[in-house]
């Protein structure tokens, strides 16, 4: 030990830390630790419900393009009653390549509702799950 200014002795190097400074060195690294798993969870919760929200706007599109496609199917049958062959051919032609479409993005739609489910963190659960077992195993160790 060197003699320090004021007479009181300074540590030496290979003294380890006190049970104080461990606490107050695990508060710290603790709180660090929650915070960082905080913003991880938030930025992907953010991915999540944007990949959401374009799922069911492709959807909702879906769904108008198949409003669009039962009022030509109707124009059809109404064409195809007045007249006889060639008006309702046009409009059956136009309502199923109509329906065809809106099956499509329906589908496209789905798909990218099916990528934001679970609605969990799961990056972060596995993060805090991982951080978890290291310090147990520090612990036991």
């Amino acid at each position: 030990m060197e003699n320090v200014a004021n007479g009181a002795q300074a540590p030496a190097d290979h003294e380890q830390p006190s049970a104080g400074e461990l606490v107050k060195r695990l508060s710290e690294q603790v709180s660090v630790l929650v915070r960082d798993e905080l913003k991880l969870a938030q930025l992907e919760m953010s991915r999540k419900g944007k990949q959401a929200g374009v799922g069911a706007g492709l959807l909702g599109g879906g769904g108008l393009i198949a409003l669009y496609g039962v009022g030509c199917l109707l124009a059809c049958a109404i064409l195809g009653l007045s007249r006889v062959l060639e008006p309702w051919l046009a409009a059956l032609i136009v309502g199923a390549a109509l329906l065809a479409l809106s099956a499509v993005v329906a589908l496209a739609g789905k798909a990218r509702l099916s990528k934001a489910t679970p609605p969990v963190p799961q990056q972060a659960v596995d993060s805090v799950k991982a951080d978890i077992n290291e310090i147990k195993e520090r612990a036991h160790s």
